[in-house]
């Protein structure tokens, strides 16, 4: 019998499977603050929404461990749950918290029209464009000067602005300028210069891309706003820059205070998956953030062991001895990716109430050849703290930006597939 005959006959069932639908496939994904700024990898906020409404109905306190730009957080936010995120890449924080901060429309009106006269009435030869930015090796080298002089005009003008909150929004819109501006290719995630025949010709519209960015955030502020006020009593949101590999400060995160994680780990190390750092670096620099060129090194497997590691999960232990037979190296890359991994939700585990969830969004990434089962070996790790299986659904990844080839050897031109399916976890803590 075919699905739509079966739905036809047994309209329940036409219910039940679109209930127990995660994959969202052309719905929008940029609605409220969730548009301030593209990012690799985002979990797109409908699985968020939808782990909240089967589990988080009651919930208080929501923690993300790697929260990226906010997504769940925001989800949350609007639900009138509380948040504490984490997230070692200072660009993604800086969105992160943006995307929450609620501004009065007219202080972002009256700086938008000073935006504009800026734009129209001052000259780039008034100001004193940079010759260098600290973080960026070479500034001509990634931008041409005419997109760096009104890149610095812009850059003055927001740091003209008094209220913090505001100058934050322009900063984010500022960032995606940035990177648009620059002559790296935007399709990529790490930083490739454009070709000389596609370079020769790029000309950036660099007061355009900002005036479209800050529309865009605009709009996106008011529509978040809205549901903000419908709520009673406004939730609290803190975003932070600890490591939960290393351990979580009580200051931030009481144990066993969390009623929810929703949460998307990296997939892999920065070198070979979705490289952050090399992302953000050019905004990260331009903004002044600390330490741009650092962030891949200080993610998940960032610092490569030399041992072939064992977990508490057979297929996850078979697929690195597979890869150790091929590249040792390579397995020693993967397994320090998974030590990092154990021990973030080692201590995530503690924070959580007993009773409370922990939902983990997760891909099975592909190493010389090999199928790496991160969807067991992240439910075998929380049952090894304590947690009990619910369920496991599953989805393809029709609109998450990532690449879905890669270099599994890091051999050029060597590609393979990669991450098309996802994972989304949900254990319970006994």
């Amino acid at each position: 019998m075919t699905q739509e005959l079966a739905q036809t006959l047994f309209p329940e069932l036409e219910k039940k499977v679109a209930k127990d639908d995660w994959t969202f496939n052309g719905v929008p994904t940029r609605e409220y603050t969730h548009c301030y700024h593209d990012y690799p990898a985002r979990m797109i906020p409908q699985i968020a929404a939808k782990l909240y409404d089967k589990f988080g109905k009651n919930a208080k306190l929501v923690f993300d461990p790697y929260c990226g730009t906010g997504t769940s957080l925001v989800e949350g936010f609007i639900r009138g749950i509380s948040g504490v995120g984490t997230d070692l890449n200072p660009l993604a924080c800086l969105i992160a918290h943006a995307k929450m901060t609620i501004i009065e429309p007219e202080l972002i009106r009256d700086e938008i029209s000073g935006y504009n006269k800026l734009v129209f009435h001052s000259k780039p030869e008034n100001f004193i464009p940079p010759t260098e930015i600290e973080g960026i090796t070479d500034l001509s080298f990634w931008f041409k000067q005419s997109a760096i002089e009104k890149l610095n005009m812009i850059d003055v003008f927001i740091n003209g602005i008094e209220n913090e909150n505001v100058r934050l929004f322009f900063k984010v819109a500022f960032s995606e300028t940035i990177r648009e501006s620059s002559n790296t290719r935007n399709g990529e995630f790490k930083m490739f210069r454009y070709k000389p025949e596609k370079l020769e010709e790029f000309d950036p519209d660099v007061f355009g891309i900002m005036s479209s960015k800050l529309a865009r955030n605009f709009r996106g502020l008011r529509a978040f706003d809205i549901l903000v006020n419908r709520l009673g009593k406004k939730p609290t949101t803190n975003i932070y820059s600890f490591n939960s590999v290393i351990g979580i400060p009580e200051e931030y995160v009481k144990p066993e205070s969390v009623d929810i994680v929703v949460t998307s780990p990296p997939y892999g190390d920065s070198r070979t998956t979705v490289a952050y750092g090399q992302y953000s670096r050019l905004s990260a620099a331009w903004l002044g953030l600390k330490e741009p060129g650092q962030v891949d090194n200080k993610l998940m497997g960032g610092k490569t062991h030399k041992y072939v590691p064992k977990y508490p999960c057979a297929s996850l232990n078979e697929a690195i001895n597979e890869i150790a037979l091929k590249d040792r190296k390579r397995a020693y890359d993967v397994g320090a990716f998974y030590d990092d991994l154990f021990s973030s939700i080692e201590n995530v585990a503690k924070t959580i109430r007993p009773g409370g969830y922990a939902c983990y969004v997760v891909a099975n990434r592909r190493v010389k050849g090999v199928t790496l089962p991160t969807d067991d070996a992240t439910e075998s790790f929380l049952k090894e703290f304590g947690f009990r299986h619910i369920d496991t659904y599953r989805r393809t990844i029709p609109n998450k930006r990532m690449p879905l080839r890669n270099s599994p050897t890091n051999e050029p031109g060597v590609v393979d597939t990669t991450m098309r399916k996802e994972f989304i976890i949900v254990m319970r803590k006994k």
